[in-house]
């Protein structure tokens, strides 16, 4: 038989996590700031940004059989991209850094991509605790903008933009974790 609610709630030591207390921080890329004309975008980005995910880790297998069962073996750590949510202002200033940024990385007039130590950058996300406490903090490294969501217009639409930027990344630690 099933037990109780308070024999339940009795294993959780601590508060629940709260997937609403987070926030991401994003250093503009040097180069970049200089072409946006900006004292600090990233500034502007924190605060917009409505949804994140904390990372995921895939070690990819091979599978091998010597003698008895086969079994897997790892053999690469894969990542899959990061998606951020940003609301946009009545100034469209997301969407301007966000175009602004993947111009900066291919220019349309010369097709010439910059080198990724000009363009990529470091993007932090944490995530608090009820006091506001930093519980969790993933640092993702080398991080720039791949792709931006189109953004819909519509007549019969009582409600604000929201702009959906994936971010491709080398590699991600968890800053709250020492070994």
């Amino acid at each position: 038989m099933a037990g109780s609610i308070s024999e339940f709630r009795a294993n959780f030591k601590n508060e629940l996590a709260r997937p609403n207390r987070f926030d991401v921080n994003i250093i503009v890329p040097p180069g970049l700031s200089i072409f946006l004309n900006q004292d600090s975008p990233g500034k502007t980005l924190k605060y917009s940004c409505e949804a994140a995910q904390l990372p995921s880790r895939t070690l990819a297998t091979t599978e091998q059989k010597t003698y008895g069962p086969v079994e897997k073996f790892p053999y690469l750590t894969t990542y899959n991209d990061l998606d951020l949510t940003f609301i946009v202002d009545s100034d469209m200033n997301q969407k301007y850094i966000f175009d602004s940024w993947l111009e900066y990385i291919n220019p349309a007039r010369t097709n010439n991509f910059k080198y990724k130590a000009d363009y990529s950058t470091y993007v932090t996300v944490n995530q608090y605790d009820t006091q506001n406490k930093i519980i969790y903090s993933a640092d993702f490294y080398e991080c720039y903008p791949i792709s931006t969501n189109q953004m819909d217009l519509d007549w019969s639409a009582d409600s604000y933009h929201k702009l959906t930027v994936t971010f491709a990344y080398t590699r991600w630690f968890n800053r709250t974790f020492i070994i």
